[in-house]
């Protein structure tokens, strides 16, 4: 097994993949890694659509610009796409109300849940590509997602057909502060 710093550098943005089915065994240790990923008091407020269906990608390519989106493709193209919903005032909300200056918690919890995704895909041989820009609403009607809730990611997951180089990091120095910002 890999160990996880290399997973970590090598994981891509992929939106090219191929015409090939991966294992179901793969799909379920993705998940897995969801069921794991940490919560807001362990509020697991995640609800994940496993999107399979030739005319549901379709609907859910829709929803995306026909511009401005180079995952575009990548909707139809993967042989699955894994669409996360959240449950709202939920997560970082305690007797009702929000706990934090930033509200809804929400985003956080799947940030993490995605982050657990993309990295477990990396290490099963896998690509994925977080997509964040489409109309949310018009995505929710495709996937039928009850009120209360919110489609927040939909993430493409194949077999890679290209692996793009790195993209440029800032050094550690950049980021870092001490003690104070």
């Amino acid at each position: 097994m890999t160990d996880l710093m290399t997973i970590i550098k090598e994981r891509r943005s992929i939106r090219k993949y191929e015409e090939k089915a991966f294992p179901e065994e793969h799909l379920l240790q993705l998940l897995e890694a969801v069921q794991w990923s940490p919560s807001w008091t362990n509020n697991q407020i995640w609800e994940v659509v496993v999107v399979k269906d030739p005319e549901v990608k379709k609907g859910l390519q829709e929803s995306l610009p026909t511009s401005g989106n180079p995952a575009i493709k990548a909707i139809v193209a993967a042989p699955v796409v894994l669409a996360l919903c959240g449950k709202h005032e939920s997560s970082g909300f305690y007797g009702g109300k929000a706990s934090t200056k930033f509200g809804d918690w929400f985003m956080f919890d799947l940030g993490i849940a995605a982050q657990s995704i993309c990295l477990t895909a990396q290490s099963l041989g896998l690509g994925t590509v977080i997509v964040g820009l489409f109309d949310h609403d018009k995505a929710n009607k495709v996937l039928k997602t009850p009120e209360g809730y919110d489609i927040v990611a939909m993430i493409p997951v194949g077999y890679p057909a290209k692996n793009p180089p790195a993209p440029p990091r800032r050094a550690i120095n950049e980021f870092t502060h001490n003690d104070t910002f």
